[in-house]
């Protein structure tokens, strides 16, 4: 008659294991369901979601390639660490402003992976960490700086390019006055606020497709912006279109929406269809200087 065999007993987690887990997790649930309320829930923080499990498959890859590399921190620097931000995480928590907020408690979880893997592991993971970043809406204060130039270029190049098709439009900075009605060029109008997302959606690419070959990854990175500036071009193209021929209601309608969606999908199909003319060429140029 054969025995069977006892179940392996489970192993016994220290309380100082417990307290670490509970508070991580009192850290990153409260903060997370904040993010996912103010800014997964609007157009601009709409990829959240989607770089949240995507950077957490690229972590748990890296995390099985790097393991023989791992080795817990020095205790003084992650105590020093903890010291400072903590308070500062506290002090966001209060102060309620979600950006802020995500990027000090990433911060805590980043602290909390050093002590566990050390700097060396960290680094050999740092496209992930980095990536996870996008999880986060960016301070209003970045976006604005770098969008408000870019909402004056497209708004007057698209007067310039439909005065030149004979439309009555005219306008001074953001603001497009076109027959009877004037319109105010909005970072979510112009959808430059998608820059974030494309850039996202756009390096998980890249990384997953060319991460061996980090100057070409490069180069098509530096794409990002002006496919981006023209798929909003055009966007803003179709919604003073909209405007004029079916007024200003149906331009805010769901036809704002589907318009923004619409270029959106054009723009990462552009990075994809930009990366399979490129790539060739490319291998062309490397191989003939090889040969050289």
């Amino acid at each position: 008659m054969t025995e069977i065999a006892a179940p392996r007993p489970l192993p016994t987690l220290s309380a100082a294991t417990i307290l670490f887990v509970i508070g991580i997790i009192a850290v990153i649930v409260p903060t997370m369901m904040f993010v996912g309320r103010e800014s997964w829930s609007q157009e601009t923080g709409a990829h959240g979601p989607i770089v949240l499990f995507t950077g957490l498959w690229l972590l748990r890859r890296r995390w099985l390639a790097v393991r023989s590399e791992m080795e817990p921190a020095p205790t003084l620097p992650v105590a020093l660490l903890t010291a400072i931000i903590l308070p500062l995480y506290l002090f966001s928590r209060v102060t309620q402003i979600v950006e802020i907020e995500g990027y000090l408690m990433y911060a805590l979880v980043l602290i909390c992976l050093y002590s566990v893997v050390g700097f060396k592991a960290m680094k050999l993971m740092w496209f992930p960490l980095f990536y996870m970043l996008f999880v986060f809406p960016p301070p209003d204060t970045l976006i604005a700086l770098i969008t408000q130039p870019l909402k004056i270029f497209i708004s007057q190049a698209a007067i310039g390019f439909l005065h030149l098709l004979g439309y009555p439009i005219g306008g001074a900075g953001v603001m497009i006055q076109i027959g009877q009605y004037q319109l105010l060029v909005a970072a979510a109008c112009s959808g430059l606020n998608s820059l974030v997302s494309l850039s996202a959606i756009s390096l998980f690419y890249i990384y997953i497709r060319h991460q061996a070959n980090w100057r070409y990854a490069l180069l098509l990175g530096f794409m990002i912006i002006p496919v981006a500036v023209i798929a909003n071009f055009i966007r803003v193209l179709i919604l003073i279109l909209l405007t004029y021929h079916l007024g200003e209601a149906a331009a805010q309608s769901f036809l704002h929406d589907f318009a923004g969606i619409t270029m959106f999908l054009a723009a990462v199909l552009t990075i994809f269809a930009i990366d399979s003319i490129l790539e060739p060429i490319w291998r062309r140029i490397n191989k003939s200087g090889t040969e050289s």
